[in-house]
């Protein structure tokens, strides 16, 4: 009984370490931007001037819109090409060239993002030189933050469609639909919440990466995270502090709202499956 309880309050001490290793910086920095003094770490008093002045600061806020474009247009780009790569490596086993194919699909979730970035600049500055396009900017961040989400959206979309009974397709295709139909009347409805999820993931990543966007932005199109890791070099800003807390606030609004949803979906399904079953 000792020992249970030991082991018990054990792994929840851990626990309780590891979850304040993660979330007290966070609390500490929303704390502090409501600091009425530009130190840190030392507490004068609350103010929100600091979010008074964001709402002036055209750096940041350019920066925001467009992070939050290309983050819109990358997440929906990969989820569309991810699906369409995990469903034809799910569905056709063999094929010439797919083990060459799902190298190159999941070649991002393993290489670091320097090398990506750098081999993307090089191509983009050769296509440039030879047609005079793409100029760096909201264009080339897109392709690259595409890139990148699309293998996380294959792996998410993929490891769906390998939960889904094979006999779904099979029943559908008896009934006399053609591979398309099945593709969008079957399939599709059943990976939802894949293609959520697959969606939020692609959207958070485009949204806070550094290392490509450094490499493809050009003059007038920095994002966001480059513009916070610019002035940090510099010295912490408050404004920065109050850009994070929004930031924590809108990405807690949003995967709570996903939450409920995909849980309001499932349970939907669950009923339609009892129902069928019944």
């Amino acid at each position: 009984m000792n020992q249970t309880f030991v082991q018990r309050w054990f792994g929840r001490g851990w626990l309780s370490l590891g979850y304040l290793f993660l979330y007290l910086p966070i609390v500490v920095l929303v704390v502090f931007s409501f600091n009425s003094s530009r130190q840190d770490m030392v507490w004068t008093g609350f103010s929100t001037q600091w979010y008074g002045q964001l709402m002036n600061d055209s750096e940041i806020i350019n920066g925001f819109a467009l992070s939050l474009k290309i983050a819109l247009m990358s997440a929906t780009a990969a989820v569309v090409l991810g699906t369409f790569t995990a469903f034809v490596l799910d569905r056709y086993q063999r094929f010439r060239g797919r083990t060459l194919f799902a190298g190159m699909a999941s070649a991002p979730l393993v290489m670091p993002e320097v090398i990506i970035g750098l081999s993307l600049l090089l191509m983009m500055v050769s296509v440039q030189k030879v047609m005079g396009f793409p100029e760096r900017g909201m264009f080339t961040i897109w392709v690259g933050h595409t890139l990148l989400g699309m293998a996380y959206a294959a792996v998410v979309v993929q490891s769906r469609l390998r939960e889904m009974p094979k006999a779904l397709a099979e029943a559908a295709m008896n009934l006399g639909c053609r591979p398309h139909q099945v593709f969008f009347l079957v399939t599709l409805p059943n990976i939802t919440q894949a293609l959520g999820s697959a969606w939020l993931l692609s959207f958070t990543l485009s949204l806070d990466d550094v290392v490509l966007s450094a490499f493809l932005s050009g003059p007038g199109s920095s994002t966001m995270p480059i513009v916070i890791f610019s002035r940090a070099r510099l010295g912490l800003d408050p404004r920065v502090n109050a850009v994070a807390a929004l930031t924590i606030l809108a990405v807690s609004i949003g995967v709570i709202a996903s939450s409920l949803w995909m849980a309001r979906a499932e349970r939907r399904r669950q009923r339609q499956v009892a129902a069928v079953k019944g």
